[in-house]
């Protein structure tokens, strides 16, 4: 499946991955939530994350957005459950039918952080996994 990145993203790709050191899979530039989110390699996070969260912050510091880290997985159904963090996933269901659609349950009590601010999670859990895996939709069971 063939991805296209913005000149932007690809830039905000190689600034945070010389800062952090840790390989970057993918950069979403978000106006409409006003963030950047950036796919990190799997087993990659704590790199990114950096001691006390400091790597990230100073990317977000230089940059003055929010920055949302979403660890890449090989399948779609964990993908999805990486998504949606920091909300407690329990079980994701991929249906194809007519549309690719991921049913995630989600404990009742994160149901907020899994949606986000305004949609934002949520938001971006949809897109990524449309550019990576062909999913359709999220939804949040």
């Amino acid at each position: 499946m063939k991805r296209t990145i913005s000149d932007e993203a690809r830039q905000l790709l190689a600034h945070f991955e010389s800062e952090t050191d840790a390989t970057i899979r993918d950069c979403i530039v978000d106006e409409t939530h006003d963030q950047v989110i950036f796919l990190v390699e799997a087993g990659d996070m704590s790199a990114a994350i950096g001691p006390g969260g400091k790597h990230v912050q100073q990317v977000q510091d230089d940059l003055g957005k929010r920055i949302k880290l979403v660890e890449d997985a090989d399948t779609a159904e964990a993908f999805v459950a990486n998504a949606l963090a920091p909300a407690a996933v329990y079980h994701v269901t991929i249906s194809e039918n007519d549309d690719v659609v991921a049913y995630a349950e989600v404990e009742q009590s994160d149901t907020g952080a899994a949606i986000g601010v305004d949609g934002r999670n949520i938001d971006a859990a949809r897109t990524l996994a449309k550019r990576h895996f062909d999913v359709d939709d999220v939804e949040l069971t």
